[in-house]
Formats: C-alpha cells, sequence, structure tokens
C-alpha cells in the first residue's frame, strides 16, 4: 500500500503487521482442492434464469445453456448479486479477487484520476500525455489521469500487447506510460502495485498454491498485487482491443479462426470487440489456456505445470453480444424486450460461452479433479439497459445533448477535459466521474443543476453524489491526511438508458449504479452440494473470501476484508 495514503490509518496498519498462512492447508474437512473462477462479463441474474429455464421465444422455450445449467443442479444459485460501485471491468474485477470496494482498494475505473500521482513519462496509447520533466522526486503531486487499459501496452495494436518475446502478459507493459509516484523516486506504479490491497492470487501464492489468470489487457496484471507482478504464476493477457489477426490452431466448434470468420471487421481501425464472431475466436484463446492449465501444461501448453489451486478467466463474448451494433453486418445484439429475451447475436454469445465452460468441465472430469474444484461463475460487471429500446446515447442533437464533464469542462483537470484534442477524455459511460482543478464542489454541482433541470435535462441525469452523499459510498475526496486522492468530487448516476460514450456502435453499456449495471449471476457449483437458490442480497466482493474459506485459508487474510467486513458467502458449506 501507498505510504502517502493515510486515511483508514488504523486499518491500514492493522494490515501490515498481519500474515497469510505460511502453509498451504489442504485440511480443515474441506474437500476443494482446486477453484475455477470465471467471469462472464455482462452476464445478469436473468439471463442464467432465461437460459437454464428457457424462455418464450427461444429455442422452442426450453433451455439453452445446458452446461450451465448441468452446474445448477449442483450448485449454489444467487439470485440478489451486487458487483462494485462503479461497475466498471477494472473495481469490478478487484472485488471479486481483493474483497474490497473502491473505498478500499483505490481502483474507481480503467481510466480515472490520482490526485497523489504524476503524469508518465510518455504519452499513453489513447492519449494521458506524458512528459519525462512530469515527476519531480519529493515534489508535490501535479495529479494525472490514470490509464490501466490497452493504453499501457508496448503496443496495443498487437496481440501480445508488443512484448518483445512470447504472447505478453506483464512483458506487454511499457514502464514509461505508467504514472509515477513522486513520493517514491518518481517510480513508475505498475498495475500490481496502484491497488491498495492484496488479492487471493497473492494469499494463495504465499501459502505455496500455484495460480493463474487470464483477462483481456495485460494492465488487469493488477489481480497479482502487490510485490513485483509474480503472485499470479502463469498470467495470459491477449489485448483485446488489438486489431484482429488470424489465430493459427484456433477454431470454435467446426469454424476455424485462421482467417477469421468475419471479415468485414479486420482492418487497422477495428478491435475484437467490433464483431461477434471475431469475440468468440479471441475468448477461445482464454479457454485454450485453461484446458491446458486443466491437462498440467502452462497456460500456451508448452510445457508442464502444476495444476492450479487457484485459476480462471473472464468472457467478453456476452458483454459484445449485449452492446455491439455491427453496421457491416446490419446486426444488433442486446435483448428484444425487458424481460431479457436475447436477440439472435446475444443467443449465439451465450451458447458459445455456455460450450465453452462445458469443454473446462469435460477437462475437469477427464483428469479426474472434477470433484475437488469449486467453480465459480460471476461476472465483472452487468449491462445496461436490458430494455434496448430504452437506450439513449449522447449525440449532438435531442434529446439528450451533452454529458456532465462537458457541462463542466473548464472545471476539470486539462487531461481529464472533453476539450482536450489529444487527450484520453472524461471517465464517462453510464455514469460520469468528474475531479475537479478550479471550481468548488458546490458551485460545480450548482452548474449541473441549473444547465441541466428537472424540466430540461439535456444531460439525462438521475443523481448527483458529492459531499456527505458521496462519503457514503467512498473516502472524501482531496490529497492526505484528510482525504482520498482517488476519489472524484462529483459522481453522476443518469436515467437508465442514457450513456455518455458518444459511441454509435452500442446498445448498452455499464459503469453506473442502474440494476441492469449491478445486477449479475452468481453460481458455486461443486458435485458435493444439494442444490439451493439464495434470496439474500450479496456482493461480488464475497467471493474472494468464500474461495480462501473453500481452500482451508483464512479470509481474513486479504486486507480489504479486514478493512471492510466483508463476509463469506452465506450457505456455502465451509467458512461458517
Amino acid at each position: 500500500m501507498r505510504a502517502n495514503v493515510k486515511f483508514a490509518v488504523a486499518a491500514v496498519l492493522l494490515c501490515s503487521v498481519s500474515s497469510v498462512p505460511l502453509a498451504y492447508s489442504q485440511d480443515g474437512g474441506n474437500q476443494i482442492r482446486h477453484v475455477l473462477l470465471i467471469s462472464i462479463d455482462g452476464m445478469h441474474a436473468v439471463d442464467f434464469i432465461n437460459c437454464a429455464n428457457g424462455i418464450s421465444g427461444v429455442n422452442g422455450g426450453a433451455p439453452y445453456c445446458a452446461n450451465l445449467a448441468e452446474l445448477k443442479a449442483t450448485g449454489i444459485d444467487y439470485l440478489v448479486t451486487s458487483t462494485s460501485k462503479p461497475s466498471d471491468s477494472f473495481p469490478g474485477l478487484m472485488a471479486l479477487v481483493t474483497g474490497g470496494s473502491p473505498r478500499t482498494v483505490g481502483a474507481f475505473y480503467d481510466v480515472a484520476y490520482d490526485r497523489s500521482l504524476d503524469p508518465p513519462a510518455t504519452t499513453t496509447g489513447n492519449g494521458v500525455a506524458g512528459s519525462p520533466t512530469a515527476c519531480t522526486p519529493g515534489a508535490a503531486p501535479t495529479g494525472t489521469t490514470t490509464e490501466f487499459d490497452e493504453g499501457i501496452d508496448i503496443n496495443q495494436k498487437l496481440l501480445n500487447g508488443g512484448a518483445p518475446s512470447g504472447d505478453g502478459g506483464i512483458n506487454s507493459i511499457d514502464p514509461n506510460k505508467l504514472e509515477r509516484d513522486p513520493a517514491n523516486g518518481c517510480a513508475s506504479v505498475f498495475p500490481w502495485n496502484f491497488v491498495r490491497t492484496n488479492t487471493i492470487f497473492g494469499v494463495v501464492h504465499a501459502a505455496g498454491g500455484y495460480t493463474a489468470w487470464s483477462d483481456k489487457h495485460p494492465s488487469y496484471s493488477a489481480v497479482s498485487g502487490p510485490g513485483n507482478g509474480g503472485n499470479v504464476d502463469d498470467y495470459y493477457s491477449p489485448e483485446i482491443n488489438s486489431i484482429p489477426v488470424a489465430l493459427p490452431g484456433v477454431s470454435v466448434g467446426s469454424t476455424s479462426c485462421n482467417p477469421l470468420p468475419d471479415q468485414t471487421a479486420v482492418s487497422s481501425s477495428n478491435a475484437w470487440t467490433d464483431s461477434f464472431q471475431n469475440i468468440q475466436c479471441y475468448d477461445t484463446l482464454k479457454v485454450n489456456a485453461i484446458l491446458n492449465e486443466i491437462n498440467g501444461r502452462t497456460h500456451n501448453g508448452a510445457r508442464p505445470a502444476p495444476r492450479p489451486t487457484l485459476f480462471g478467466m473472464n468472457f467478453q463474448a456476452v458483454s459484445v453480444g449485449e452492446k455491439l451494433i455491427e453496421k457491416s453486418l446490419s446486426l444488433k445484439g442486446g435483448y428484444e424486450d425487458a424481460q431479457g429475451t436475447p436477440t439472435p447475436s446475444l443467443l449465439g454469445e451465450i451458447e458459445f460461452v455456455d460450450t465453452s465452460i462445458g469443454r473446462m468441465v469435460s477437462a475437469l472430469k477427464s483428469n479426474g479433479i472434477y470433484d475437488d474444484t469449486l467453480i465459480v461463475i460471476s461476472a465483472k460487471h452487468g449491462q445496461s439497459p436490458i430494455d434496448s429500446a430504452r437506450y439513449t446515447g449522447i449525440t449532438k442533437t435531442g434529446p439528450v445533448t451533452t454529458s456532465p464533464a462537458t457541462i463542466l469542462e473548464s472545471c476539470l483537470p486539462f487531461s481529464e477535459s472533453p476539450a482536450n484534442p489529444t487527450g484520453i477524455g472524461p471517465t464517462e459511460d453510464d455514469v460520469s466521474l468528474i475531479w475537479l482543478s478550479s471550481c468548488t464542489t458546490q458551485s460545480a454541482v450548482g452548474t449541473l443543476e441549473s444547465t441541466s433541470p428537472a424540466s430540461n435535462n439535456i444531460a439525462g441525469i438521475g443523481q448527483i453524489f458529492s459531499g456527505p452523499a458521496l462519503t457514503q459510498l467512498f473516502n472524501a475526496p482531496g490529497l492526505p491526511p484528510a482525504g482520498d486522492p482517488r476519489t472524484p468530487d462529483i459522481l453522476v448516476t443518469p436515467n437508465v438508458g442514457v450513456t455518455y460514450s458518444g459511441s454509435t456502435k452500442k446498445l448498452a453499456e455499464h459503469g453506473g449504479f442502474a440494476h441492469d449495471d449491478t445486477n449479475v449471476m452468481m453460481l458455486l457449483s461443486n458435485p458435493s452440494f444439494a442444490p439451493r437458490t439464495v434470496y439474500t442480497s450479496v456482493e461480488t466482493a464475497q467471493i474472494a473470501p468464500t474461495i480462501l474459506a473453500a481452500l482451508g485459508l483464512d479470509p481474513e487474510s486479504l486486507e480489504a476484508v479486514r478493512i471492510e467486513g466483508t463476509p463469506v458467502l452465506p450457505e456455502v458449506p465451509f467458512g461458517q
């Protein structure tokens, strides 16, 4: 944890003196020896209800995710599960692996702001301006936009992130594109040290377990925090926002990915998320990594490796299926209605993920480790709106004509301002996070309310959080010791369906606080479990301590669990 972050001092000091188990424990009455954690990004609870039970108008009303339904038959299904708030991928992932919220972990968004850090030495791939002289050791910080997405890759256009050799991972990160810490000699802040707390991967690794994780950016090696990036023994991260390329040896069912099946989305301006078909090829890279790891190999199959104690991946296909408009093929994702009937494009993505999980289950069984593996399936975030007809994107003509950051652009740091012609822009999707530089919070809120009043709500504002309303959710904004340098001064949640992303290729977005953003599926499955449905409200942050309890490790080895009091999930047959 950063030495200059002074808030919650007592809790942080407690964290620094508590130790994790000295040796990996396989006793304590638990039969669990392995945990497979899967995030189906965007997968709502209602998506799981519909696919496992069937819904009129799809597949003749019969279930269309047979493998997930089979896992539910020996699983605990949590219907009222909430992700992190904001519901962005970065804080959503960190909730899964730390047991904490942005208040404690410090991860607010892929692209956010930190008042205590300085800009990178070189400009990031997405436009966070850098300068070798922008940081002076020991000097007062200037503050900077923080970026933990493809922009910190050596070369974000390449699938391996531009790593000098191999398929990337942490070697794909360009240290010169990382923000710097003037309180630490202007050292680059790597993702695993940007997060303020430890993770389940660090606890399991320290206890002697072998760990592996696959995700969509090299920057998501934050799951390895803290230390030197080595708490995940096998980290794989093909860059999702790279230019799509042929994948020799990869296929989705009988469809080869060499060449890619959708040749309308392989130009230099495309990413894997621009195609319903190509995203399945991309996700299959990570599915194959899981299969290799189950078979006792490294993620690429290159050499023998221990079968992981803790491993997993994220799927991107459902998230793409929920929001993509693929104009070149006249295809739309999303839903047919408010009850979550998937369009054919989304249906194909859900079926792909289900088949892929079935392949993992088959591999676990053939390797004789299915019975002692806990399978945990949830999502970093949901997607809003499910009722696609309510989607209202930001446009230059009504009904929504501007965003909170646009209204307040003169009040923002230049790196966050929409007026910056080369910058990465403000932190806005279906939420708006505002860090101020030249206006008071009170005056900025007044400007929002007067510019976009209820009677002429040109920014689609639903709620404005500031002052005490904001500190209910996060630490107070500001610089230490009184404030948290990462907390925004203002957070705006728009009306349901409104998004500020500006994209014309989307039907939905995530990041906000709406039910469709935050309510996701959660299923814990093992052959020894009696099936049950839990109606109590739970959070994805409870997955982290539950995984440690399942492995016979102390959930309070996680710093965020101790600080926030995050409990083990209810109804599990361990850790109670």
